[in-house]
This record gives C-alpha cells, sequence and structure tokens, in this order.
C-alpha cells in the first residue's frame, strides 16, 4: 500500500500540472458574499446578466456583487487616486499595456465609447500598467489619437497583483465593470468591441436606461 504521505504529495502534483494548464486569463470568479452596499447590485445581476451577449458575451456578470477592489493608481494629474475616490458614477475599468497587443487594438472602441457614453453617469477609466518607460504609453495615446480618455497610470505596479487576488485574472486586457455604488458587477477577461451596439447596450443596463 502507498504511504499516506506519497499520495498526497502525488495528488498535490496533479493539482499542481492542472493549475498550470488553465488559460492565461484565470478561473478566478467574481463572485463573493454581497457587501450590504451591494445588495442592490445583487438584486439587478440577473437582470444584467442578460446583457452579456454578442460582442461582449465574455462579460461574467456577479451573482453576488461586492464592493470593487481598493486599487491605488495616478490620476492624469499625476495624483494618487484609488477606485473610491471614483465612485458615483459606473465605471469601465480598463487594464492594458502597450506591449499587450490586444489591448492596443481594443483601446480606439474604448475612446469612442468614452466620446459616446462619458459623462456625469459613467466614465472608461484605462489605467496603463506599465513601470518603466512611463513617457511611452501617453505617446501611443496621442500618436494613435486616443483624446476621450483620461490618462492613469500604475507605475508602481501594484493595481495587477491587487486584480489578480480578487478575480483571479493575470492577463490584458482584464476590464471591471463597477456600479455607482462601488460594487464590482462583472469582470471581462480579454478584449471586447467597446464600440459595438453590445456593449453600450450592457453599459446602459447598468445605468438603468432602457435598451434600445
Amino acid at each position: 500500500m502507498m504511504p499516506r504521505l506519497t499520495i498526497a504529495l502525488a495528488a498535490g502534483s496533479v493539482l499542481a500540472a492542472l493549475g498550470a494548464g488553465f488559460a492565461l486569463y484565470g478561473t478566478g470568479s467574481t463572485g463573493g458574499n454581497s457587501a450590504g452596499a451591494c445588495a442592490e447590485a445583487a438584486r439587478k445581476a440577473p437582470a444584467l446578466a442578460s446583457f452579456a451577449r454578442g460582442e461582449v458575451a465574455a462579460m461574467q456578470i456577479s451573482e453576488t456583487p461586492r464592493p470593487a477592489p481598493a486599487l491605488a493608481f495616478k490620476g492624469p494629474d499625476g495624483a494618487d487616486l484609488t477606485l473610491a475616490d471614483l465612485k458615483g458614477r459606473t465605471l469601465l475599468v480598463n487594464l492594458w499595456a502597450t506591449w499587450c497587443a490586444p489591448c492596443k487594438a481594443e483601446m480606439p472602441a474604448l475612446d469612442r465609447l468614452q466620446a459616446e457614453m462619458g459623462g456625469p453617469d459613467f466614465a472608461v477609466v484605462a489605467i496603463n500598467l506599465e513601470t518603466r518607460n512611463l513617457d511611452k504609453p501617453p505617446l501611443w495615446l496621442r500618436e494613435n489619437g486616443i483624446s476621450n480618455l483620461a490618462y492613469y497610470g500604475d507605475p508602481a505596479g501594484r493595481v495587477l497583483p491587487a486584480l489578480q487576488k480578487e478575480t483571479g485574472s493575470v492577463g490584458l486586457p482584464t476590464t471591471l465593470l463597477i456600479d455607482a455604488r462601488g460594487c464590482t458587477i462583472g469582470v471581462l477577461k480579454g478584449p471586447a468591441e467597446w464600440a459595438g451596439a453590445d456593449a453600450k447596450r450592457l453599459i446602459g443596463a447598468a445605468l438603468g436606461r432602457a435598451a434600445s
């Protein structure tokens, strides 16, 4: 009979191998226990989930929303910010880098989404994750005509580890949908067509607007 320790070690090796085989964007859930502040978001989740279709079908709407992670980054003026500082508007928080080809490919669509839907109740918050050559990301945005997005950066490299812990996503781009109360209501791991009709209907539903 194989000793129990040997069996345990073998099982651990199998689990490690399985873990290494998971997809780039991980398998983290957006679930968890809803805080009281997120009870309304939980009530609206089933209806909102019906809008995660077509070009934004990969958006994982949480059945049990909880407060957004305490991401800390730099604002357009270089001052320290957290997501809590932006509370009061529905946010589409996108993590990107210039070395990420899918990130750059979806940036024009995010720019158009901000131009068309951005305002007092909604904003696209695109956070660049580069920690070196910090003049490169804003230069890339200017050279590619991205003019509607405010520039947010994470030169300290704190955002991705915090998001990985919260959602299990280790790849870029990763996008959070956060309601005006500061609750994470959805996570999309990978790129999407953010200027398309499906994305606009999803954002409209998150804002409580009638679908068109």
